[in-house]
């Protein structure tokens, strides 16, 4: 499950809007919505480049995209 703290949190750090990661993974918005808020599954390819737009080191992918709780 996706860490959705983190990843809203790390958005709105650098500005980034749920648009902004609809246009960059080439997903409706609505789309992007559910992924980030676990209702849709986000498939490795989409955390990878949401991961390199959020400027997520390697050594951090974990804590964003492999949470046990669900916020």
């Amino acid at each position: 499950m996706i860490n959705s703290n983190k990843i809203k949190g790390r958005m709105v750090e650098l500005g980034i809007t749920q648009k902004d990661v609809a246009i960059t993974l080439n997903i409706a918005p609505p789309t992007v919505s559910q992924k980030i808020n676990n209702v849709r599954p986000m498939d490795l390819d989409e955390a990878e480049a949401l991961a390199k737009m959020l400027k997520i080191q390697p050594g951090e992918f974990g804590v964003y995209f492999f949470s046990n709780t669900v916020a």
